[in-house]
């Protein structure tokens, strides 16, 4: 379908066309037409199937058709991290260029010039707000922001933000919205409690669910079983095939693990640089900007990166080691294979990752291409996960016997020393 098709205004196709817009996604199909009715709206459906501009669009064409006062907030969008937030914002900036309309990414981590320029601008009125959970209750409590006459109420990611502990602020945030209202929640999976929230805050939604966490059919992936000890060989080698320029984003379970890669990578001489909830939010914009504008094409992230990032021209994703869940791997290469274009994903199995792999395949319902070690590196470990898995089981007993034989020695000695000291910190 052709976005000229739906009943959008001529200004806001005009926005769609100068952005090469020209026909929708099956998300974006399903969706507009439903909210430009005026319905509540369960989307499930993953990152990079157009769901941003699913929601925007008829939000966007509402408010042109609205009468509001200039001054009012009439559109919040709920977002788990900044990066998101940002991204949001500069979609909005594009689809809304031929549009009297204005918006404000709203997010915490950032210095006081930032926050007066974020106050300035509220102060000056906007139509939408893009906020993280956090720094909106934030400004609620001061004071600085009045949500009484918001009319559309979008939370995107929704999995990720409950995951995220943020559920208390977002309850908080909806009590100071009006009880009329229309509200979308976009989500990539659909766990009881996600329901439950639907439940509690949605009006008679309808939903749609698209493709919920397959991988794009542009994804090339493949996977090498190896030792931990030839992964940073791997990925040299890897990276020797590649075209100058190309962007490649490696991830690791852990800030840990992404440092020590980042520091093996710089030994290689590779361009890199990495990214992680320890980098302030300066350090990150700056990294993000290195990484877009390709001034380095390597980026080291850990999850903080997989759900919520545009970046359209990501050649090649590495799982430097398998993520801890089939999600997080959809999310993952999903990086890749963006607008049309195609990818590769390339994850690296070692011993005891395997039965963790064998559970991905199992969930995306095919198997994954296992390529054969470069000549130099030798020999891998056999792909034997279901002996990897009893393995596993094993040496977790094992830990369990030892740590339960070492607490009754210490109940035995009387090692054990009380609590010196005011009540504990929850935090």
């Amino acid at each position: 379908m052709k976005f000229e098709e739906l009943d959008l205004e001529e200004e806001l196709l005009d926005g769609l066309w100068a952005m090469n817009f020209r026909e929708c996604t099956p998300v974006q199909e399903l969706a507009i037409p439903v909210l430009l009715e005026g319905n509540d709206l369960i989307g499930c459906a993953q990152t990079g199937t157009g769901k941003t501009a699913a929601y925007l669009l008829p939000i966007l064409n509402n408010l042109v058709l609205d009468k509001h006062a200039h001054d009012a907030i009439r559109a919040v969008i709920m977002v788990p991290t900044r990066e998101l937030a940002q991204q949001i914002d500069q979609q909005v900036e594009g689809f809304a260029y031929y549009l009297p309309v204005s918006s404000i990414a709203v997010y915490g981590g950032n210095d006081g010039m930032v926050w007066e320029q974020q106050k300035k601008s509220l102060d000056m009125g906007v139509d939408i707000v893009i906020a993280t959970p956090g720094r909106l209750l934030s400004y609620i409590k001061l004071g600085l922001i009045d949500l009484s006459q918001v009319k559309y109420f979008i939370l995107d990611e929704a999995d990720r933000m409950l995951d995220m502990g943020f559920i208390d602020d977002i309850m908080l945030i909806i009590k100071e919205l009006p009880t009329k209202r229309q509200t979308m929640l976009f989500s990539a999976t659909m766990p009881p409690k996600i329901r439950e929230l639907a439940k509690n805050i949605m009006h008679q939604p309808k939903e749609i669910r698209l493709a919920v966490s397959k991988p794009n059919e542009n994804i090339d992936q493949s996977a090498y079983i190896c030792y931990e000890r030839q992964k940073p060989e791997l990925v040299n080698i890897l990276f020797s095939s590649m075209q100058t320029g190309e962007k490649v984003l490696i991830f690791a379970s852990s800030k840990i693990k992404v440092k020590e890669v980042r520091r093996i990578l710089k030994r290689l001489n590779l361009s890199v640089i990495e990214m992680h909830s320890d980098l302030e939010q300066a350090e990150r914009e700056k990294v993000m900007l290195s990484f877009k504008t390709g001034k380095v094409n390597i980026l080291v992230a850990t999850d903080i990166v997989s759900r919520g990032i545009d970046i359209d021209d990501i050649a090649l994703v590495i799982n430097y080691d398998v993520p801890h869940d089939p999600e997080d791997y959809v999310h993952r290469i999903g990086r890749t294979a963006r607008a049309g274009e195609k990818g590769r994903a390339v994850t690296f199995v070692s011993e005891q990752d395997q039965y963790k792999f064998l559970q991905i395949e199992r969930f995306l319902e095919k198997e994954v291409v296992k390529n054969t070690l470069p000549g130099k590196l030798g020999e891998g470990p056999p792909y034997q996960p279901q002996k990897a898995r009893r393995s596993r089981f094993v040496n977790k007993v094992k830990s369990e016997n030892k740590k339960a034989t070492t607490r009754g020695r210490n109940k035995k000695s009387g090692s054990r020393k009380p609590f010196k000291g005011g009540a504990r910190s929850k935090s």
